[in-house]
């Protein structure tokens, strides 16, 4: 452990840079932590709690896995359950999927198996396979041999709240009714509940599942989700290591929290009784002892292994000398067997006779072996060492659940965004230069949570990154990521977005707890009311990536993008700046002040270029434009002159009439656009490149009069780019013509300026391709 707590410091190893405290929590889930990987775990099987179905839920909104805008890479098949099912039903076949295939290659990706796995479908397994046997219930999750007790503490969670288990194990759908070897899971995913399709054929040795299993070994819902989840991320062995609050936030939409109970809060007790009040999933686990695999305290729980909390409560006790109220949890162990708690108020403790029957009669309390057990608050900080919480939204939550008003309901907003190379991607704080270019947020709060004396506001913002599992196979991991909050005094005259001034005189007022490569950052805060920036980033700049920002508070917040409007204005006169050239002889003017006379020679050439008609075609203004600009720009800047394609974008943008040719007065206008975005090109390439970095180009595009936000930078660094992320001058010139014609040709059908155009598919097509 202290071996590789100091390799991750003094290495650095995959983007780390972090303190002690850090260090510590990495090398925890390095050797295990909450989600540590077990493999041949063996539990005795013990007699399951039932209770009767709920009634049916309507479907939630969902994409189908493959469909465009899911937010996961690497899928191409669109699988749509209804369809498939039904071809099935009417070829008289079952269901095999061709996208996860029955052999190794959906178990392994590291490494050849060991051992010679049999696809089974249930229906071989036993003669009355059931999807549930008597309901679901926390009691039908039992570990197999894979390192995912992380995911199956989520699963045991999602059992207690009906509503959420169907919108994960949707009703529709049996091994009687309708039946053709497939089944479907919805799994939220980066902001998007996705349709995740399988087939019922899954890994067994000598006739019995190999992995996760329910105890009535004819029920198969809980084998089929985790197949299910291992097909959304490529195989079984992606699931090896985790937290659980991964998979809770997957079963739910919510929002995740982490805290290390040596250093809990003095309010954790309450943290705990709302979250449950509002029926968020949590989970705890004990640190791994690095020197032995599922290693037993003395009090009977299992270190490295994450537990489900079932239930938090001020417990009603009478003793002969006083009576009372005691904070208590309980805990439940997802192996579902007699490795329980042993200390106070566990099974038959002594304890339990001060606690009033009608007490015990309301939290169902049972001396079963499976699992289960209460303990004390103080115990519990005590005995585990980390806890997880997934908070929901109210999306998430029954109508009774939400009858007691806001309490109960968190205020969620959230934003999905991408760090790009060379636009976007701006590294931490510490890159000063570059920090403004990522992604921001502003968020306003206004009024204080109802029970806080210091008129505070309760925020949890968590920055999640998005396909980073599904890419181990790849060799890809985790990035390191964070964020940074800043408030804003005077939030009417601050720039949009906030730029380097801001920042190099302006403190954070919150941030992340760390830079870390965990699939999402997350963290709560206390604000006074007010309004805020947030920004995201990597630890290091231009390292790209996908990203979800969500924001929950206890009272309603405002959040939006913290950034410009898309539109088109005129040039500036000097740009922001102007600058002294050829050693100050004269200053640069970035708006073009050309006159056409007779006598100039662009317009005697356009003229015999033309001929007799005083058109141009493509090829004709190629000549006159590189013929000009060579000669004029020979000893300004290194030109290889207009390519095929810039020409005919500048034919398409003036070519109202779709002639493919512009005339005089047309060729004027392009002329003096040339000239300003040739002065501005000169003007903001401060480093005489020949080329505009991606700071420089958002600077020349606003003195051109164009004004961008972040989204529109990326697609044009993307499209226009280097691979450094740079813009050459013909590169440029594209990149001021594309805007300019789309812009405009979105205007012609917003002429009220609502932000809104219609346009039919032909329009747009004929809008978009000619451009």
């Amino acid at each position: 452990m202290d071996f590789l707590r100091a390799g991750l410091k003094n290495f650095g190893l995959g983007g780390f840079k972090m303190d002690d405290t850090t260090a510590n929590l990495v090398a925890n889930f390095a050797s295990g932590g909450i989600g540590m990987a077990l493999d041949q775990i063996s539990r005795t099987s013990l007699p399951s709690r039932r209770k009767d179905p709920p009634p049916p839920r309507p479907p939630c909104p969902f994409k189908v896995l493959g469909e465009k805008g899911v937010g996961i890479k690497g899928r191409q098949n669109v699988q749509d359950f209804v369809k498939i099912r039904d071809s099935c039903l009417q070829n008289g076949t079952l269901f095999e999927d061709p996208s996860f295939p029955a052999d190794d290659s959906s178990i392994y990706y590291s490494r050849r198996s060991a051992r010679n796995f049999v696809w089974l479908r249930p229906t071989e397994i036993v003669e009355d396979p059931q999807l549930f046997v008597e309901g679901a219930s926390r009691f039908d999750v039992q570990q197999g041999e894979l390192g995912d007790c992380w995911l199956l503490a989520a699963m045991a969670s999602l059992t207690l709240n009906p509503k959420l288990f169907h919108q994960v194990v949707p009703e529709d759908q049996s091994f009687t009714d309708n039946y053709a070897g497939i089944f479907h899971f919805r799994i939220w995913q980066y902001g998007t509940w996705v349709d995740v399709v399988v087939d019922d054929r899954l890994p067994t040795c000598d006739g019995k599942l190999v992995f996760l299993q329910s105890h009535t070994k004819n029920e198969f819902w809980s084998a089929l989700l985790e197949k299910a989840y291992a097909k959304l991320h490529g195989g079984y062995e992606a699931l090896k290591g985790g937290t659980t609050c991964e998979a809770m936030e997957d079963f739910t939409g919510g929002v995740s929290e982490m805290y290390e109970l040596n250093q809990a809060p003095p309010n954790l007790f309450k943290i705990l009784l709302k979250a449950h009040e509002r029926s968020s999933l949590m989970s705890c686990a004990i640190e791994p002892d690095p020197d032995q695999l599922e290693a037993e305290t003395p009090l009977g729980l299992i270190k490295g292994h994450a537990y489900s909390i079932t239930s938090v409560k001020m417990m009603d006790i009478r003793t002969p000398r006083m009576s009372g109220q005691i904070p208590m949890i309980r805990i439940r162990n997802p192996w579902g067997n007699e490795a329980e708690w042993k200390g106070a108020w566990s099974d038959q403790s002594p304890e339990w006779q001060f606690i009033p029957e009608d007490e015990k009669e309301e939290v169902g309390l049972t001396f079963d072996r499976d699992g289960e057990f209460w303990m004390s608050f103080r115990d519990f900080c005590a005995q585990y060492s980390r806890l997880e919480i997934v908070n929901l939204n109210a999306d998430s939550l029954e109508e009774e659940e939400l009858s007691g008003g806001n309490s109960k309901r968190w205020s969620a907003n959230e934003f999905a965004g991408n760090w790009v190379k060379g636009a976007t991607a701006g590294g931490c704080r510490n890159h000063l230069a570059t920090f403004h270019l990522n992604p921001q947020y502003r968020i306003t709060l206004e009024d204080p949570d109802d029970d806080d004396n210091d008129d505070k506001c309760t925020v949890i913002v968590a920055l999640m990154q998005k396909n980073r599992r599904a890419q181990r196979k790849i060799g890809l991991d985790c990035l390191t990521i964070g964020f940074t909050i800043y408030h804003l005094k005077n939030p009417d005259t601050a720039p949009k977005p906030l730029d380097n001034k801001f920042f190099k005189y302006n403190a954070s007022v919150a941030r992340s707890p760390s830079f870390i490569n965990l699939r999402e950052v997350s963290c709560r805060f206390k604000l006074p009311p007010g309004v805020y920036a947030i920004i995201p980033s990597t630890f290091e700049p231009n390292e790209e990536g996908e990203f979800i920002l969500r924001v929950f508070s206890e009272k309603k917040n405002n959040m939006e993008e913290n950034d410009e409007e898309v539109d088109i204005g005129e040039a500036d006169d000097q740009g922001n700046s102007g600058r002294m050239h050829n050693k100050g002889k004269h200053f640069y003017h970035v708006k073009s002040n050309d006159t056409f006379d007779d006598s100039s020679d662009v317009v005697q050439l356009f003229r015999r270029v033309a001929g007799v008609d005083m058109e141009i075609d493509w090829v004709e203004l190629q000549n006159v434009l590189n013929t000009s600009f060579q000669r004029e720009s020979s000893e300004e800047f290194a030109f290889d002159g207009f390519s095929k394609d810039v020409c005919r974008s500048m034919i398409a943008m003036l070519d109202t009439d779709h002639s493919g040719k512009l005339g005089f007065e047309e060729f004027k206008k392009l002329w003096s656009d040339i000239q300003t975005w040739k002065n501005t090109f000169k003007l903001y390439d401060r480093d005489r490149s020949n080329s505009l970095s991606t700071l420089e180009l958002r600077s020349a595009l606003h003195a051109v009069g164009y004004r961008l936000n972040y989204h529109v930078l990326n697609a044009l660094v993307l499209r226009y780019g280097d691979r450094r992320g740079t813009l050459a001058f013909d590169d440029f010139i594209m990149c001021a013509i594309k805007m300019k014609s789309m812009i405009e040709a979105f205007k012609e059908r917003d002429p009220y300026n609502t932000k809104r155009a219609t346009f039919t598919l032909d329009e747009w097509i004929d809008k978009t391709l000619y451009c």
